[in-house]
């Protein structure tokens, strides 16, 4: 479990402290130390620490891996907090998922700076003052949305026959507050994302960037008579990458894809179309056509370290919508190469994700007519598995390594030979840069970032909620069908590309076919990204499917039923609410089942 849960507690009551007594007998001397409210409002760099701890608790912001505890990955370390929770040892006491303490202690910086924004000095130009004002107040109300999102994902659930969410609380709190409030109901929590989703809209552009001239000036500042200089002094260059007008829509478009999914459709009174339309008007930023804008290396944009080196601060691939920082190191070489290219092997595909892949000819291996080979698996299969995993025979690493996972292989890749070899028969290639040399005598690092929001994942959610809404070629709106999209991505993997795609024009008249091919592309292209966890739930899919692996012995391949069983019970498609908040609240109801 994060342990960071643990640390903003200690945080949050410190901040608390700080902001609202003295602290005589802590600081020295206590009145320079001393900063509440009134202070801050003339210290701008103060004020921004507010909002700036709301990066720092980015829940997009860290690597969780948390297929491990879905049907896609096992992982080989024993202690794993995900390898615990899918075995058994999920509670309300003890959960990896949990963000509750954490999002809402940051909830509360928020609010507080939302309520002295408007009071800062932010420049001596008050015209500048008044465009940072928005930015700053914009970046809020976005950053808000996205922790409601993060909260409902993890602990959204039914109790007394309501779909709940989380107590929604928009005033900042001090130690005279009453912190025993109720939980809203899920669908008053999504009317609140909604409402700081539109303001953040209303107060941010759409992207950052310098101008140069001022007509470049957006209308509503050019009545002001705002030039291009002091526009860009607000909102150029520099602030690229912090939340915009089009992350807001994105944010807006993953909760009501959520609430119009089949586990939350009960509570909520947001629709397929609904949503369908919020995905379509965040994939708007990529141009009237966005289908014709899929970046043609999306599926890999992680892949070329050299290209991330020379991203400009605050550049993005066109893949990509919102990413963190990029860094140089060798950290996920280390935790996920193979051992003998030096790594620990900590994510082990299994079995079940390798059998979704479909044949290069996009049938799946269980249609006859496919051509798959069980004695040859991996032969003329989509070339997204051999990008994604390794799998017996691979190459990987800057040596391009032969990979021998075979159990009756002599080296420490072999199937269960050591404590960092695979338990599965497969590796995770996904996410590493194959020039990096993880040997600690001769480290060669490579730059990497974490993805936030990738454009693929907009257009799958997209191709779902348009599927539920119109069928697999209708538009309704908008100039683009589910048919479109997942023809493209599957164009764009290497699937009927000089032919045509069987399977998808067999899915083409049909919403059943159609939505279990996009249910799929989904698993393929979002795998190691922190997706599935959340689909299987919010689709009310089987989460208890043991994960299976692959058995090779003198060359003869034989699947392995139970690496792992899984060991979830029905009411854990919603996740709990801290055992420890509702005993100190009475008002807060556990989610049924916890």
């Amino acid at each position: 479990m994060k342990n960071r849960n643990k640390i903003s507690t200690i945080v949050m009551v410190f901040m608390l402290l700080f902001v609202y007594t003295g602290c005589e007998d802590t600081f020295e001397p206590a009145i320079e130390n001393h900063k509440d409210s009134s202070d801050l409002k003339n210290m701008p760099a103060w004020a921004t620490g507010l909002l700036g701890h709301a990066y720092i608790s980015n829940p997009l912001g860290s690597w969780s891996f948390n297929d491990v505890a879905t049907d896609d990955a096992v992982s080989n370390d024993p202690n794993n907090g995900y390898r615990l929770m899918a075995t058994g040892s999920w509670t309300a006491n003890t959960n990896p998922m949990g963000e509750w303490q954490y999002l809402r202690a940051s909830w509360q910086y928020l609010n507080q700076f939302i309520d002295i924004a408007d009071e800062v000095d932010w420049a001596d130009d008050q015209l500048v003052a008044d465009m940072f004002k928005d930015r700053m107040k914009g970046d809020a109300f976005g950053m808000r949305a996205l922790y409601m999102y993060h909260l409902l994902l993890n602990h959204a659930g039914w109790a007394n026959g309501q779909l709940l969410g989380i107590p929604i609380i928009t005033e900042s709190e001090d130690l005279n507050s009453d912190f025993n409030v109720p939980r809203n109901t899920f669908q008053e929590c999504i009317n609140q994302l909604y409402a700081d989703v539109d303001s953040a809209i209303m107060l941010l552009p759409e992207n950052y960037g310098a101008i140069s001239s001022d007509n470049q000036v957006p209308e509503k500042y050019q009545t002001l008579g705002i030039t291009s200089g002091q526009y860009t002094r607000v909102f150029g260059d520099n602030a690229k990458n912090r939340m915009n007008a089009q992350i807001a829509k994105a944010v807006r478009a993953q909760a009501a894809l959520l609430a119009a999914s089949p586990a939350y459709s009960e509570g909520s009174n947001v629709t397929w179309e609904e949503a369908a339309n919020m995905m379509a008007e965040a994939l708007s930023g990529l141009g009237a056509n966005p289908i014709a804008e899929i970046d043609p290396d999306g599926n890999k944009w992680y892949a070329d370290g050299q290209a991330i080196e020379q991203l400009a601060a605050g550049e993005n691939p066109k893949e990509i919508l919102w990413r963190g920082n990029k860094e140089e190191n060798v950290t996920l070489e280390q935790d996920h190469y193979p051992p003998t290219l030096f790594g620990s092997g900590r994510l082990n595909p299994t079995q079940n994700l390798v059998d979704a892949f479909p044949m290069a000819n996009g049938l799946p291996i269980t249609d006859p007519n496919s051509g798959y080979d069980p004695n040859n698996p991996y032969n003329n299969r989509d070339p997204r598995l051999a990008m994604y995993i390794i799998y017996n025979g691979s190459t990987a690493g800057p040596g391009n390594t032969e990979i021998i996972t075979a159990a009756d292989g002599e080296d420490n890749n072999a199937l269960n030979k050591d404590v960092t070899s695979t338990r599965t028969g497969y590796y995770m290639k996904k996410h590493l840069n194959q020039d990096v040399n993880a040997n600690p005598d001769s480290e060669t690092p490579s730059y990497h970032y974490k993805s936030f929001i990738r454009y693929t994942e907009i257009f799958l959610g997209y191709a779902e909620a348009a599927n539920e809404a119109w069928g697999p070629k209708g538009t309704g709106p908008n100039s683009y069908s589910a048919y479109d999209v997942i023809k493209a991505i599957r164009q764009r993997a290497g699937i009927g590309v000089n032919s045509t795609d069987e399977y998808l024009e067999s899915a083409s008249n049909n919403k059943d076919v159609m939505r279990e091919l996009i249910y799929n592309e989904r698993r393929l292209e979002l795998c190691f990204e922190g997706f599935r966890f959340w689909d299987l739930r919010r689709w009310k899919k089987d989460i208890t499917e043991p994960a299976k692996g692959m058995q090779i012995v003198g060359g003869e391949y034989n699947i392995l039923p139970e690496v792992e069983q899984r060991a979830y019970q029905d009411y854990m498609y919603y996740g709990p609410i801290p055992n420890s908040e509702v005993v100190k609240f009475d008002n807060l109801i556990q989610n049924e089942g916890w």
